[in-house]
């Protein structure tokens, strides 16, 4: 039985527009369940313990680049290399990824943010139909943080493919989630980029002595996420 994985996870939320929070951004990670990545997962863990944390520590990006929760008490060298942990596992690993950044001041209220993703998933599931079909059954994964969310991918999946389950996640118990994360953050900071700019945190955590924080990015890793961008890698291949 082929079967697809999908693990999905957001940045942001459904309220009003507030300057901490004005885009809704959704990463799905795709994938093959044929594809052994025990190895990949395996250098995780022991990345992790070489670096002082537990080996089933999930690596959460937000806290991970603002110095919060268990990262108060790292520098910025060792968060970073907690960050690179992430970013070289979705580099070799056999998973593809896509994301959608939604402006909420353009868009509206939450209902007709909960409208317009309904949209966008739904033409890119149909747009890549043949794909979703040639799967025994998919599987998706999602820690159901949002009820919005949840409903919208239950929704939305099932109006479209037969063969769907959805299932909830502990976000320590996956790597690929966490991968899905690292996608949400990349995602965001490049739209930052793009529009309102970099954050204090994330100029801090990203900049070197050599880059600046949006060369940095660019050259060591949104290359990076651009080559496993959905459509340009294959699963299996």
């Amino acid at each position: 039985m082929r079967e697809l994985s999908i693990f999905i996870d957001e940045s942001g939320d459904f309220g009003p527009v507030e300057a901490h929070s004005p885009y809704y951004v959704i990463s799905l990670v795709f994938h093959d369940q044929s594809d052994d990545i025990t190895s990949h997962l395996d250098k995780i863990h022991q990345a992790l313990v070489v670096r002082g944390l537990s080996a089933s520590h999930g690596i959460h990006t937000g806290p991970l680049i603002r110095r919060e929760h268990d990262y108060r008490w790292l520098d910025v060298r060792e968060r970073r290399s907690i960050f690179r942990v992430l970013v070289d596992f979705v580099r070799i690993a056999n998973i593809s990824h896509h994301s959608w950044v939604f402006t909420k001041k353009e868009v509206g209220d939450a209902d007709a943010l909960v409208s317009i993703m309904s949209r966008e998933l739904g033409a890119f599931i149909r747009d890549n139909y043949v794909f979703f079909q040639s799967w025994d059954r998919i599987v998706i994964y999602y820690d159901n943080g949002q009820k919005e969310l949840t409903n919208l991918v239950n929704s939305v999946f099932n109006a479209h493919l037969s063969t769907v389950e959805v299932r909830k996640v502990m976000p320590s118990e996956y790597s690929l989630f966490q991968a899905a994360d690292l996608c949400c953050t990349l995602t965001l900071v490049r739209k930052k980029i793009e529009t309102v700019g970099l954050s204090v945190s994330e100029r801090d955590f990203f900049s070197t002595q050599r880059d600046s924080a949006e060369r940095a990015l660019k050259l060591g890793y949104f290359k990076t996420m651009d080559r496993k961008r959905f459509g340009s890698w294959v699963l299996g291949g």
